[in-house]
């Protein structure tokens, strides 16, 4: 895979649906330090997405400040199928 998908969605919205392999890490543990992501390389590609954009456009501004480069906001499921997978 050449990216990481990170559906920024609370736990419940995450378990009614999500993209396959993607990672559920709300922006309340992205603010948190985000150790759901520790192992991923911070020049990897990270596409994160929501319902609306919003949540994802915050948190992808979270993770620039955590020192990862290369951050997308996928906006949601539907943009991020349709344009990048």
């Amino acid at each position: 895979m050449s990216y990481v998908l990170v559906d920024v969605r609370e736990p419940e919205e995450y378990a009614k649906d999500h993209l396959n392999g993607s990672i559920n890490v709300p922006p309340a543990e992205i603010m948190s330090g985000a150790t759901a992501l520790k192992d991923v390389p911070k020049d990897a590609k990270i596409i994160v997405y929501c319902i609306t954009g919003s949540r994802s456009n915050v948190s992808m501004r979270f993770l620039r400040d955590m020192g990862f480069t290369n951050v997308i906001n996928g906006i949601n499921q539907s943009h991020v199928e349709a344009k990048y997978l």
